[in-house]
């Protein structure tokens, strides 16, 4: 993208998010003195945790939204303000987090939001000891390691009815064409459906949460959410991370080329995210139906882009590809 290359692009990127930068080291300081009195104080220490983690995301997510023109639609079902919720999404890029911080901040639980992370940042100083008090799920993706930390996590969760929106990316990782491949061809070895323009889910973290998370009756749904993006003619073309921070008017339509080849206007960019919200008494009650359930709700999704991808085609002259 030309403008992204522009001197006033990169010193627009270091000073739009200085501000929030220097917040987020405040932050984690506050948050890493907080941990030591998890022990005794663990709900005030959440509370907390939650109010400050709020200001820091409402402030990045304004940038993007705000500052950068980032127009996020948001399709499909309505939820209930402030309800407690298991979330699954697919994961294509950096700017997923805006995504579902966008539906988050709409719902009243933005601040609420535990996203599942790697348990090596638990000793990176200031921000994995902020994550560590926030109570971030960590994992190594080792079950019989993971398992210790997730029954704490839920434990948390249950027995003291904490709010929360338990985040994850049930793919494992960001999509890519050689990872899609990998997954067909693992599916066709294993007479799996291939559900389009996504990797197939890993179910036994899924499982395992809502087999947990069911019990606490403040857990009400699952929510689905499918990820969608476009730009100027590329299917699922998230922007990068520095993008995010530093090109303006993100949504606006590309203007024609000048007479120097370069685009004025904006940045040309479609974001969607589509949600479903399923209610958790009605999901299936033993493993294996719940790992179908997961499947199910990946075919769906599939073809719910795929709807996408032929109607952001239908209202472009470029063949999206």
């Amino acid at each position: 993208m030309a403008s992204s290359t522009a001197p006033f692009t990169h010193i627009r990127g270091v000073l739009l998010p200085a501000p929030w930068l220097a917040w987020l080291f405040v932050v984690d300081a506050i948050l890493s003195l907080l941990l030591p009195l998890k022990a005794v104080l663990p709900d005030a220490v959440y509370h907390i945790s939650s109010v400050l983690a709020e200001s820091v995301w409402l402030w990045i997510q304004r940038i993007f939204e705000i500052k950068n023109g980032a127009t996020i639609a948001i399709s499909g079902d309505s939820l209930p303000r402030g309800e407690s919720a298991i979330v699954v999404a697919n994961h294509v890029a950096w700017s997923d987090f805006y995504m579902i911080q966008a539906v988050a901040h709409r719902s009243g639980m933005l601040g609420r939001c535990r996203w599942f992370a790697k348990i090596q940042l638990r000793w990176v100083p200031l921000l994995g000891w902020g994550l560590w008090a926030m109570e971030m799920p960590m994992v190594s993706r080792k079950w019989m390691k993971d398992q210790v930390e997730l029954d704490k996590v839920f434990k948390g969760i249950v027995e003291r009815e904490r709010p929360v929106w338990l985040i994850s990316f049930s793919e494992a990782t960001r999509f890519t064409p050689k990872k899609k491949a990998d997954s067909d061809a693992w599916c066709a070895a294993n007479g799996r459906p291939q559900p389009q323009h996504l990797l197939y889910p890993r179910t036994k973290g899924f499982v395992t949460t809502v087999q947990h998370l069911r019990r606490a009756p403040h857990i009400r749904a699952v929510y689905d959410l499918a990820i969608a993006y476009e730009h100027d003619g590329c299917w699922q073309e998230a922007p990068s991370m520095w993008e995010t921070l530093s090109l303006p008017r993100l949504s606006l339509p590309l203007s024609l080329k000048d007479s120097y080849g370069a685009r004025s206007g904006g940045q040309g960019f479609r974001f969607e995210v589509h949600v479903r919200r399923f209610a958790i008494e009605e999901l299936p009650s033993d493993d294996e139906a719940l790992a179908k359930w997961l499947e199910h709700r990946w075919l769906e999704k599939g073809q719910w882009l795929e709807a996408k991808k032929s109607e952001w085609a239908s209202l472009d002259p470029k063949k999206i590809r």
